[in-house]
């Protein structure tokens, strides 16, 4: 089975108040969504292949609940930005071993998938991983987090049941996919981080499988080029949000 990228959020400040700027700049937001049970809560916006998803905590109790805990969402959140954070902030982040949290998740999904060969929560995980059901979804059904979920200086890994192309949803699910900007498609996931070790197992899967690059620089970044970044151009939102947009 092969895979393709679905997703990506990053951890911001509560209310992703920077997503504004991206509404300014020509990207019409989405649907956003509270992760009941998990402490959470977004604001999206949409292309044709993929999704970029601005993530904060808004229920610190259910991010740090038995169930959520080992998903270490609660530390990546609090570790996003130690310069604007006090030392109780990042006090599970030091405990981790890192004085700042890669604040990325990465989620992928199965470019092909037949509904009766691989029913809900049953299909074949892209990476080794641990299956995460969260209040929000049916009891059946569950995410499969890569096991290097532990390893904060990495983006987290996974990969969420009957994922799909937003231009391939169903009525009941369109989002916004027409931008001023003109961008249809995610066409490169970059992740720059400060960070000098040999990558896990999970993440060099989606590394050899050309889902994501991987460089070395002074700070936690993501890069996403679009259609291809033909015009060369570029926008960088540093930094108020680790994201830098190619065209």
């Amino acid at each position: 089975m092969t895979f393709e990228f679905d997703h990506l959020f990053i951890c911001t400040d509560i209310g992703a108040a920077i997503a504004d700027r991206l509404v300014e700049f020509g990207l019409v937001e989405g649907g956003s969504r509270t992760h009941t049970g998990q402490g959470t809560t977004n604001r999206c916006f949409f292309f044709h292949n993929a999704m970029l998803e601005l993530l904060w905590v808004h229920d610190p109790a259910e991010a740090q609940s038995d169930l959520i805990r080992p998903t270490r969402l609660w530390e990546r959140w609090q570790g996003r930005n130690p310069s604007a954070a006090g030392p109780s902030e990042l006090r599970s982040a030091l405990i981790a071993g890192v004085d700042r949290c890669c604040p990325f998740g990465i989620c992928v999904r199965p470019v092909d998938r037949s509904s009766d060969a691989n029913p809900a929560g049953s299909e074949a995980s892209a990476f080794s991983s641990w299956a995460y059901k969260p209040p929000y979804l049916p009891e059946s059904v569950s995410i499969a987090i890569a096991t290097n979920s532990d390893r904060l200086t990495e983006p987290m890994l996974f990969q969420i049941p009957l994922g799909q192309r937003p231009d391939r949803a169903p009525a009941e699910k369109v989002q916004p996919l027409e931008h001023r900007t003109g961008w249809q498609e995610i066409t490169r996931v970059e992740v720059v981080s400060p960070v000098v070790t040999k990558p896990s197992p999970e993440l060099q899967t989606l590394l050899d499988a050309q889902l994501v690059r991987l460089r070395v620089g002074t700070e936690y970044c993501i890069e996403l080029g679009f259609d291809g970044e033909s015009q060369d151009q570029h926008l960088d939102f540093r930094p108020e949000l680790p994201l830098k947009l190619c065209w």
